[in-house]
């Protein structure tokens, strides 16, 4: 009973202490809550309003209070009074020709000739070899040059090369060529295809007709002739592209001091020339009208320069050492009178016609790109003669330089324009359309002594002119406006020279 009455007495105080001694107290912390307050803005929006047109009944009110104002004092009476007048002037300049042959140019075109760029190959130039000749490609973007020699007659196997320039290529290099191709031998003839601006043709010291295409990264050269009994034996002094039958086909004519005129095809997948055609000029088969050279047993014509022309597929034209003039015929069926030792191919006489000769070697011919029957040709006695095909003797003789003429040639743009390079390093611009026969521009090239052996209009950009020297350098014109735009009435012009009778 005593532990049990202890017991509830224990209770007792347990129920009068508090009630925390029975339970236990507990905090937790959470982590900070992080909040941010951000907007939205709308595309602001505008308001327009549209202008209908005017009721039909304001409209005609608007015009009646137009028609209802006064019209300004003394405005229509003045213009009555100054209409015949007005109207007579008017016809006076209909019938007026003061301004005949003038044309506005509104484009911004330099009124002088200018030097652009001044190239040359540093190798070249330690050699002391001579620009022999230029040509454009068919972009007109590059100039390709031929080094070799004009005062060496012996034979040379001195080493040349020729250069291209891209004028159109970013950071040009005037003493650094884009493209150098070794050559064995000097070259002394050079011509850009029409179509393909990688192909060049060239003609050698040697006697060999070669292509090289610039787009090659190895071995430049397409073809190559090579020496045989059938080819040339003596130096290539011209080398043209003509067009084949076939449309789009080109061949290679080639002409030498040895009197042979050879016709080249291409085959570019073996790598080789297949002749074409032959012809040899003979003294004793030239036309009777230069009765004055003595025909000789087997006496060839050596070859200086020849022409194309671009009107007529079966005309060319070939100059000599002699100063003959002649007109060929790639039809012809005359053969020739002899045949080369070792000679396979049949060779075919092909003059046809014969011009008056000139005292002294025919460096250079060109047809007229405006006229069928003109062209023009220079020569070492210093005068550039204009011919007719249709006349032996020639329509004009302008004297141009006290010394050689190298090369004369047509502008692509001026009918009646043309320029000569002479032996004293100029360039003479003639004008058929001034009075005078005076030169209309001269370029000046620095030294007398250092000849202008070649130029070549650029056919694309007819403002540039390439003009080579015998001291290696290339130099670039740009021509004036006045060289370049043709007038209204230059074509009527040309045609009334050539229809001129010579003297």
């Amino acid at each position: 009973v005593r532990s049990g009455t202890q017991h509830l007495t224990f209770l007792a105080s347990l129920v009068k202490r508090p009630l925390f001694l029975l339970g236990f107290q507990k905090g937790c912390q959470t982590q900070m809550f992080r909040s941010a307050e951000s907007e939205v803005q709308v595309i602001s929006t505008t308001i327009s309003s549209t202008q209908t047109e005017l009721q039909e009944q304001a409209t005609e009110q608007l015009i009646q209070q137009n028609q209802d104002e006064p019209e300004p004092p003394g405005l229509k009476d003045f213009l009555q009074q100054v209409e015949d007048m007005v109207v007579r002037e008017l016809v006076k300049n209909v019938r007026s020709h003061a301004f005949d042959g003038f044309q506005a140019s509104w484009e911004d075109h330099s009124q002088r000739v200018l030097l652009i760029h001044s190239l040359q190959h540093p190798g070249a130039k330690e050699k002391g070899l001579h620009v022999t000749s230029v040509s454009w490609s068919c972009t007109g973007s590059v100039i390709a040059c031929a080094y070799g020699r004009i005062d060496n007659g012996d034979w040379s196997n001195e080493k040349s090369c020729v250069c291209t320039w891209n004028l159109d290529r970013r950071g040009l290099h005037h003493s650094q060529a884009d493209l150098v191709i070794d050559v064995p031998t000097a070259v002394t003839a050079l011509c850009c295809h029409p179509n393909q601006p990688s192909l060049i043709a060239g003609g050698l010291y040697s006697g060999e007709v070669v292509i090289w295409d610039t787009s090659r990264t190895q071995d430049s050269v397409v073809a190559q002739t090579g020496l045989s009994a059938d080819s040339h034996r003596d130096p290539v002094y011209q080398v043209s592209w003509v067009p084949l039958q076939k449309k789009g086909e080109f061949g290679v004519l080639s002409a030498c001091s040895g009197g042979r005129v050879l016709l080249w095809t291409v085959g570019f997948e073996q790598g080789s020339f297949v002749q074409k055609a032959a012809y040899a000029v003979l003294q004793q088969q030239v036309p009777h009208s230069s009765s004055r050279f003595k025909a000789r047993s087997n006496s060839t014509v050596g070859i200086t320069s020849m022409a194309l022309s671009p009107w007529d597929s079966d005309t060319f034209l070939v100059g000599s050492e002699g100063g003959l003039l002649l007109r060929c015929s790639f039809s012809s069926q005359t053969l020739a009178a002899t045949a080369f030792e070792g000679q396979n191919a049949t060779l075919r006489a092909p003059a046809v016609f014969s011009f008056r000769p000139r005292s002294g070697p025919v460096h250079s011919i060109h047809c007229s790109p405006f006229h069928r029957n003109l062209f023009v040709s220079g020569s070492t006695d210093g005068l550039v003669h204009l011919h007719s095909l249709l006349q032996a003797s020639p329509l004009l003789s302008l004297r141009v330089s006290d010394s050689y003429i190298f090369q004369v040639q047509w502008s692509p743009t001026r009918p009646l324009v043309f320029a000569a390079a002479t032996g004293k390093g100029e360039v003479q611009m003639f004008d058929l359309s001034h009075r005078s026969l005076r030169a209309a521009a001269t370029i000046e090239q620095g030294d007398a002594d250092q000849a202008a052996t070649c130029l070549a209009f650029n056919c694309q950009k007819p403002h540039l002119l390439a003009v080579g020297k015998t001291d290696g350098t290339v130099n670039i014109w740009q021509l004036s406006a006045d060289l370049m735009e043709q007038s209204p009435r230059e074509i009527s012009q040309l045609e009334k020279i050539a229809n001129q009778v010579a003297e």
